[in-house]
């Protein structure tokens, strides 16, 4: 099935516009995008202790 909505789809593709395609093309790149800063946020709330430590310690080093 999903072979079939593959094939519908770039079947589909080249009878869109241009500038249609470039905003499909632009929502997935955002899509990816934000996904990856979500990604880095919540690793970043869940160990800010082992990466602020290090900071810390550079610190009152100087």
């Amino acid at each position: 099935m999903k072979t079939r909505a593959w094939m519908v789809a770039f079947g589909v593709l080249p009878l869109l516009q241009g500038c249609t395609v470039l905003a499909i093309a632009d929502v997935a790149a955002s899509t990816v995008i934000y996904g990856v800063k979500t990604a880095v946020n919540v690793v970043d709330a869940v160990t800010p202790d082992i990466i602020n430590r290090d900071k810390d310690k550079s610190k009152k080093k100087d």
